[in-house]
């Protein structure tokens, strides 16, 4: 298994680092004769690919907060690929799978079902009648692929404005909107007019911004879209997800003013932080906008079954004479009968209330870590989604990304699993459903973990 490949690139890629020698070192202290011999069964046949090959260990498990490796360590899961807002195998998303196996496994084309009529129209509920018209697919790529082609066809441009270092799916289209270089490199010329500029940061801010609004940051946004003019659409993750990125308010007041103005429609991509996960059901919620568009998956099918959904206003109800999604599952009702189980859920348990009690606490205790700790660099959090960015030096912020590997394998050693995100973030995100004694358990990992540094 490679260790020390030629091109550093992956240091800093959205997820993990998994080709150095830390991940050889864990194998050696911690992975059994069998499960390497079945780590060396998935090399041998999948398609090779940064950031899953080789994979890190093999799983056997998975029930409420924890995953359960193959020698039987329970791990909590503070990754789970954001689509564990209800834990895993939650029985009241299981128990709704299971009796619409029963009654209604598929819907073929031309057909519509009722689970698939609830939830969408429980979807354009949540976001108060203003997105009323949807669409589902089986993934959030494919979501995003559609608002690409609603874009284009309700404006008649098809450029598009979005921000380097994102991530809004795999596909050609999608990594062609999207910023993360370990997706695009290499594959030469991506869909014409896709226009990209600096991200806002408010750790690392490249323009230098002084003031809490961060006024400097839409500069080059509002310059593409008076120089270009044929901007159809601008194509934004709400929040940064990878390394929790949280723009002010007027940061997004005034982006909605820019989009009007130029003519240009506002597509927020919250596959990775609705329901929930920002303690409001979605994220752009908190900036008191609306949207013309919103891309939804991975926590939308409970954390079982994969779905995804795009949110459009009533005008852009405008493409009856083209083809925008039509996938084969658009609308699954097993998918729909698993979405309507994981809202009725965070309903009914109260978890946006339950998310933004945990939030304090762990506001509260990650403050508490970087007042004690020289190497946190910055605190970044928002509900129950938070960044701990590990550096060498507070004055340069030079990143430590050896030591934020050394913090991942010691807290997995521990029980606690999170993703490293930019080479240097610890990225947490636990489920919603996670009690207040748990989650002080897995700070305490953490702490203990930053602490032998």
């Amino acid at each position: 298994m490679p260790t020390n490949p030629e091109n550093k690139a992956y240091m800093k890629t959205e997820g993990d680092i998994n080709l150095t020698e830390g991940r050889t070192q864990w194998w050696a202290a911690h992975i059994d004769e069998t499960s390497r011999a079945y780590l060396q069964e998935d090399e041998d046949v999948f398609l090779h690919q940064t950031l899953s090959t080789p994979c890190l260990n093999v799983l056997s498990s998975c029930k409420g907060i924890y995953v359960q490796d193959a020698q039987g360590r329970k791990i909590m899961d503070f990754h789970g690929n954001n689509v564990h807002q209800l834990g895993f195998g939650h029985p009241a998303v299981i128990e709704a799978m299971k009796q619409q196996l029963d009654e209604l496994s598929f819907c073929t084309r031309r057909y519509t079902n009722l689970p698939a009529i609830e939830l969408a129209t429980k979807l354009t509920e949540l976001t108060g009648g203003a997105l009323s018209r949807v669409l589902f697919a089986p993934g959030a790529t494919s979501a995003m692929g559609m608002a690409l082609k609603l874009a284009r066809a309700v404006t008649g441009r098809y450029k598009t404005l979005s921000m380097w270092g994102a991530f809004h799916g795999a596909s050609l289209d999608a990594i062609s909107v999207g910023g993360e270089g370990a997706f695009r490199r290499g594959l030469g010329p991506l869909l014409p007019g896709a226009e990209h500029v600096i991200p806002f940061n408010s750790y690392r801010c490249v323009f230098g911004c002084q003031d809490e609004a961060h006024s400097l940051c839409l500069k080059p946004i509002e310059y593409v879209l008076e120089q270009d003019g044929e901007i159809g659409a601008v194509v934004i993750e709400t929040i940064r997800n990878t390394d929790v990125q949280i723009p002010p308010v007027s940061y997004y007041q005034k982006l909605r003013e820019l989009c009007d103005k130029h003519g240009a429609l506002l597509i927020v991509d919250e596959t990775a932080t609705a329901f929930g996960r920002t303690g409001t059901m979605f994220a752009y919620q908190h900036y008191g906008i609306t949207p013309d568009m919103m891309v939804l998956g991975k926590g939308l099918g409970g954390g079982i079954f994969p779905m995804a959904a795009l949110l459009v206003k009533e005008e852009l109800n405008q493409a009856q004479t083209m083809s925008i999604g039509h996938y084969t599952h658009e609308k699954s009702p097993v998918g729909a009968a698993a979405g309507l189980a994981t809202l009725r859920v965070i309903e009914e348990d109260n978890l946006l209330e339950q998310a933004n009690y945990l939030a304090g606490i762990l506001k509260l205790r990650l403050q508490e870590m970087m007042e004690k700790y020289l190497i946190i660099g910055d605190i970044r959090q928002i509900g129950l989604l938070a960044a701990v960015e590990l550096v060498a030096d507070r004055t340069t912020k030079e990143p430590a990304a050896a030591e934020a590997e050394r913090v991942m394998y010691a807290c997995l050693a521990r029980g606690l699993n999170f993703k490293v995100s930019k080479g240097n973030v610890l990225t947490l995100s636990p489920p919603l459903i996670i009690t207040e004694a748990e989650l002080n358990e897995a700070l305490n990992i953490l702490e203990k973990s930053i602490a032998e540094l």
